[in-house]
């Protein structure tokens, strides 16, 4: 049985996502690109607000939206344990989902004033450096 490990996220105050939205992403982007793998303890509620100095009801919502989606699984009296993996969005909730994140990414760079050439090269170093760890 694993031990609970610290979960090395950070909130930044600037950003304009809801704390517990952050909270969400960050841990989403751990399993997904296998820094947390299934069968690993999160640390409890109340551990991961004080390592983030937030409310212990804004971790609770973070954790349950995560264990609504799947990404979770609750274990009664052990904690909270990264699920197996499994499809965890209808294809249609994915495509919508992708689409909404395509839209929002196009909005913040436009104003950038970079050419699309550009842009495509940044995103495509960025997929290359996270891909890997995704299937390692």
């Amino acid at each position: 049985m694993s031990r609970p490990q610290a979960l090395m996220i950070q909130i930044a105050t600037g950003d304009p996502r809801p704390i517990g939205k952050q909270i969400v992403d960050a841990i989403r982007m751990k399993i997904a690109t296998a820094e947390l793998a299934p069968g690993d303890q999160l640390p409890s509620v109340r551990g991961l607000a004080q390592q983030l100095m937030v409310n212990p009801n804004t971790v609770a919502k973070a954790y349950s939206e995560l264990s609504n989606e799947g990404w979770l699984d609750a274990r009664q009296g052990l904690g909270l344990f990264v699920a197996a993996p499994r499809q965890r969005l209808s294809q249609g909730e994915r495509e919508r989902r992708l689409d909404e994140a395509v839209q929002r990414f196009v909005h913040e760079v436009i104003a950038l004033d970079f050419s699309a050439g550009e842009i495509r090269q940044r995103l495509d170093a960025e997929l290359r450096e996270l891909i890997p760890r995704k299937i390692a």
